[in-house]
């Protein structure tokens, strides 16, 4: 690899996946957008690898010859993993958010791994993709056995491109069931199934794997350095941490919102409220509260994009509208059905309720997870405007501290590839937010958590293809 490196880095979500291309001195110059695509195929809904595949090769390409990029680096989004054998996938990439039939999940599920073992919560669908795992092996039981690695959504991409099968331990330690932290080791489900040997040798995200050969336009070629990918929540808090933040929480902002908290014991972990220990790039086990605040701000703001003012905040409050948990599967209200309370609201009104409830569920996460420390908002919801003000208003012991950067994932991944040559180009670009003045808050929080802690057995349930409008 180079002392100099030039890194395209593609941050690989579920919705949107991005490229970014960085100089050697962190500066972004080129960025580039494509959203994934989802095939049903027969029963299953699962990735268009091929399709991503194109881009990304297409688009290496690009930032190749216009920007002398000499590094690729994935970040990628989780619950998701790939059956490779040779040079082949054996099976295609499974969507999470699909659940297994009863009569399967029945059976898998009593194999998973105590709480007290893997910090993993026991989740639907496939947000523990050690069950989905599960589920093929009751659908094909040769699948398994005839893969020769089991590779993590990231590794997978790091692996088309360098030939080089590894595993990471931000991934693995994502609530997987695959990993316990702990004993820094494969969980015992990994054992018991006899996947170990199907788990490629651990490598550091951010590694050097390997190199792939970038065909340029005019006959010639070049060489880029392949690093091993990493989690994206997990590089978003690998990033911070190289600013200078040590003692922090991190809310971590996108289709799911996620919180670290270093600074919690982790027999405070509730597994029924959405809880976990995920792990860090160096193997440390950290504190993680989640829920899916992106996707819930979506569905509940009826896809509001435009910036939302105090004063619908306020309008929101003293109206007595009320967004309750919960419009996604997961998170620390599970069981509870979302819906709107008091009258009826749409427009900017209806997405500052939104809004409202967002920051609500990410306050108490928040004090579930006994954040006291300085905190961190990075992410999507960062462009709302409000988001981390809100936050400000509700927690004044601490310092909110707000990025101008919303990619902190991918910059966190370029990060990791900078420091394989002692480099860190970056500099503290958060700035303090400021409370914002808002008349009844403390009030409207109160009468919304009592709502929340007694399961609102009352109130006005809004059908989703009402709130999908």
């Amino acid at each position: 690899m180079t002392d100099h490196p030039v890194i395209a880095v593609f941050d690989l979500g579920k919705t949107n996946s991005k490229l970014f291309v960085l100089t050697a001195m962190g500066k972004v110059v080129a960025q580039a957008r494509t959203r994934p695509v989802w095939n049903d195929v027969g029963d299953l809904r699962v990735l268009d690898d091929a399709a991503l595949f194109e881009w990304v090769k297409l688009s290496l390409r690009a930032a190749v010859c216009d920007h002398g990029v000499n590094s690729i680096m994935f970040s990628g989004h989780g619950c998701t993993f790939a059956l490779v054998r040779g040079e082949k996938l054996i099976h295609p990439i499974l969507d999470y958010e699909q659940e297994p039939p009863t009569d399967i999940a029945g059976k898998i599920d009593t194999l998973i791994p105590k709480y007290s073992e893997t910090f993993s919560p026991a989740l639907p669908l496939g947000f523990n993709y050690g069950r989905h795992i599960l589920w093929l092996k009751e659908r094909n039981p040769d699948l398994i056995h005839e893969a020769d690695a089991i590779l993590s959504y990231p590794q997978f991409w790091s692996w088309k491109f360098s030939g080089h099968k590894v595993s990471e331990v931000s991934y693995l330690g994502c609530h997987s069931h695959l990993w316990a932290p702990l004993a820094d080791d494969f969980s015992s489900l990994v054992t018991s199934q006899g996947w170990r040997e199907k788990m490629p040798e651990l490598a550091r995200a951010g590694d050097w794997i390997g190199k792939y050969v970038v065909e340029l336009e005019n006959g010639t070629s070049a060489e880029v350095a392949v690093h091993n990918g990493v989690h994206d929540s997990n590089a978003a808090l690998y990033y911070y941490r190289s600013l200078g933040f040590e003692d922090f929480t991190l809310v971590s902002t996108g289709t799911w919102i996620i919180i670290f908290n270093s600074s919690c014991p982790l027999e405070v972990l509730d597994s029924r409220r959405d809880m976990l220990a995920n792990v860090t790039v160096d193997h440390q086990p950290t504190a993680t509260i989640r829920f899916m605040g992106g996707r819930e701000y979506d569905v509940a703001s009826g896809g509001w994009n435009n910036a939302i003012s105090v004063d619908a905040l306020i309008s929101v409050i003293a109206k007595g509208i009320f967004v309750l948990p919960s419009f996604a599967p997961g998170g620390p209200a599970q069981n509870q059905t979302g819906r709107f309370t008091g009258p009826s609201v749409d427009g900017e009104e209806r997405a500052g309720a939104a809004l409202l409830y967002v920051a609500l569920m990410t306050d108490l996460s928040l004090d579930l997870i006994q954040s006291t420390n300085a905190i961190v908002v990075d992410g999507g919801l960062v462009k709302t405007g409000l988001y981390a003000n809100l936050l400000a208003s509700l927690r004044q012991d601490q310092r909110i501290y707000s990025s101008e950067n919303p990619e902190g994932s991918a910059f966190g991944a370029a990060a990791l590839v900078y420091g394989q040559v002692g480099s860190n180009p970056f500099s503290n670009d958060t700035r303090e937010a400021l409370p914002s003045v808002i008349a009844g808050l403390t009030d409207y929080r109160d009468a919304w958590r009592a709502m929340v802690e007694s399961g609102h057995p009352s109130g006005r349930q809004v059908d989703h293809k009402e709130l999908l409008v």
